[in-house]
């Protein structure tokens, strides 16, 4: 069996998808560590890319990855540019009526960065500037709880943007995946005098994990990927490569 490199990412080679020697295209977004980045050199990393490996590997499919901006990726699957897309993206009712989701693969609550010593309560809200990510599960829920209380929420293609009005102080606060935040600021130089602040966001009616969504219809595709995660999940691969990017699960194993 032979090898290639596609793009930036190099899969293990495989036997044809439905019985032809089609590529499957994927698609994330590269601005979202550790759950993927886009290095110097144009290659893809992080953990959406190490899961795309070892599913395209189980499930004997040849995979190409490409990055764009979150916003952009259900409708690129919608006009059929991509076949599926492994970013990080939350189940929600909305996007479930125009891709189809596999089954979870990890599941993160949201929490608010600000300021060191910032106590959130109802009356905080009012007047605050708060940076979400366009199209995020995050952007929703703010839209929906806290413009209505006096918060401005401002969107963001790319949530390291929002990192940098938030030092600049041109935001109050960032709303985002906590392990995002975690690992991309509060870890990092930039993010000193910052902290998580505020209780842990995990309603349900917006926290309903994280899944891949494969274009519209594509029942077969959807279940090798299903088939593939089930048995990265029982024979130890998953957690080889949550161990790389996170101390804790963040799939809720049994």
């Amino acid at each position: 069996m032979s090898c290639k490199k596609v793009l930036t990412l190099t899969l293990l080679c495989a036997l044809p998808w439905l019985a032809q020697a089609q590529t499957v295209r994927i698609v994330t977004d590269a601005s979202y560590p550790p759950f993927s980045k886009m290095n110097p050199d144009g290659s893809i990393t992080g953990f959406d890319p190490d899961i795309t490996r070892a599913l395209c590997a189980e499930a004997k499919l040849e995979c190409e990855l490409k990055a764009m901006d979150f916003d952009g990726i259900i409708p690129a699957l919608q006009a059929k540019k991509f076949d599926v897309a492994i970013a990080s993206m939350s189940i929600t009712p909305e996007r479930a009526k125009v891709v189809d989701f596999s089954d979870m693969y990890f599941k993160i609550p949201g929490r608010l960065m600000a300021k060191e010593g910032t106590q959130i309560n109802d009356a905080w809200f009012k007047g605050k500037k708060i940076g979400v990510l366009r199209s995020s599960t995050q952007m929703q829920e703010a839209t929906a709880k806290w413009a209505p209380m006096g918060s401005k929420i401002k969107v963001y293609s790319k949530i390291t943007d929002a990192f940098l009005d938030l030092t600049g102080q041109r935001l109050d606060a960032v709303y985002l995946d906590a392990t995002i935040g975690e690992s991309d600021f509060l870890q990092k130089p930039m993010g000193k005098g910052f902290a998580f602040v505020g209780p842990v966001y995990n309603d349900p009616k917006y926290y309903m994990g994280a899944a891949m969504a494969v274009g519209k219809g594509n029942k077969e595709l959807r279940a090798k990927l299903n088939t593939a995660l089930k048995q990265i999940l029982s024979n130890g691969t998953y957690k080889q490569i949550q161990a790389k990017y996170f101390s804790y699960d963040i799939y809720p194993f049994k």
